[in-house]
């Protein structure tokens, strides 16, 4: 297996594994969707035409994982990180985010930052077990019409809707 930067001849391969990322992401809300390749190329060449570094493990020609990474300045933000189901707890998502800690230190930084939903239980444990564990911030918002909340999540004192 090797990582290396995404091309944008990948578009195919990488954009089915952001469209399964997606449905993933949905899922963490409740939301039932399907795969949709279409918005996952155009996703694919926002991040290219933005130059943002897309990292990707590849094995035999199979696109197996990515990390986009997302540079405000000297800040790395991991956009989003994705490895496919028959892949995963095989190292590659470490590999990939060992890129994305790379760069953070070639720009001066100790860290890559990362948005992340609060129930979303595997991205959670992997970046507490590479030592990420400094809650930042915290984004409020009223609740959209008709939206449905299934659990409570608790921060210091206070509870919110999730």
């Amino acid at each position: 297996m090797i990582i290396r930067l995404a091309r944008f001849e990948d578009e195919e391969k990488i954009s089915k594994l952001i469209s399964q990322f997606r449905v993933e992401l949905k899922a963490l809300k409740g939301i039932k969707a399907s795969p949709n390749i279409e918005y996952a190329k155009e996703e694919f060449r926002e991040y290219m035409e933005a130059k943002f570094p897309i990292f990707v493990a590849e094995d035999n020609d199979e696109l197996l994982g990515y990390l986009v990474c997302r540079i405000d300045g000297s800040v790395v933000w991991a956009e989003s990180i994705f490895v496919s189901n028959n892949s995963r707890r095989k190292g590659i998502a470490s590999k990939l985010y060992e890129e994305a800690e790379k760069i953070a230190k070639k720009l001066g930084g100790d860290t890559v930052y990362n948005w992340v939903h609060p129930n979303n239980d595997k991205i959670i444990p992997f970046l507490l077990k590479r030592g990420y564990n400094v809650l930042n911030l915290i984004e409020i918002r009223k609740p959209k019409e008709n939206e449905v909340f299934t659990q409570k999540i608790k921060i210091g004192k206070y509870e919110y809707n999730y």
